[in-house]
């Protein structure tokens, strides 16, 4: 069994779509560390709708290839489309951030996720997650990562937002 974590976005639609992808992590993976939902200006996007971002742990004993086609069956059933230009808005984009301590290329997935140490919407909630986790190839806890990070031009901040009753996030 590994911990796995996902960074989840939307900014189609926001509280619909994080709210239905957490209920379908919830219903396959079980129990769940949720991060608080963060809202972000987007960052490389044309179209300036803000994203609303977090990150979610949970076990699983899922290969990555089994783990990569889950995220993806569930963007594309929640709306997301094909084909379209990679800086477009998005209903739901879920990616694997880390499995377990693994590194490099497995099932085509690159582990952890570059985007951990340079996107403030990423390394943000993870670090407020897991402070005391380790980046599989830094080995530096991602609160350190954080407390280094130069968040510059990636302004974000966190908002009220409620799943299944329960208030998950609250705004400063």
């Amino acid at each position: 069994m590994a911990r796995v974590t996902v960074s989840i976005g939307s900014n189609i639609e926001r509280d619909h779509h994080v709210r239905a992808c957490l209920d379908a992590l919830d219903e396959t993976f079980g129990s769940l560390a949720i991060s608080r939902v963060f809202e972000s200006e987007p960052v490389g996007f044309v179209d300036g709708r803000n994203f609303y971002n977090l990150v979610v742990a949970f076990n699983s004993d899922r290969s990555v290839g089994e783990l990569q086609a889950w995220c993806k069956r569930l963007e594309f059933a929640n709306g997301r489309r094909k084909g379209v230009p990679k800086f477009s808005p998005r209903t739901l984009d879920i990616d694997l951030l880390t499995v377990g301590e693994l590194t490099g290329c497995h099932d085509d997935v690159a582990l952890p996720r570059d985007e951990i140490l340079h996107h403030a919407f990423v390394l943000k909630p993870l670090a407020e997650l897991l402070p005391e986790a380790h980046h599989p190839l830094t080995g530096r806890r991602y609160r350190a990562h954080w407390d280094a990070f130069e968040a510059g031009h990636q302004r974000l901040w966190p908002v009220e937002f409620i799943w299944q009753g329960q208030r998950i996030s609250a705004a400063d």
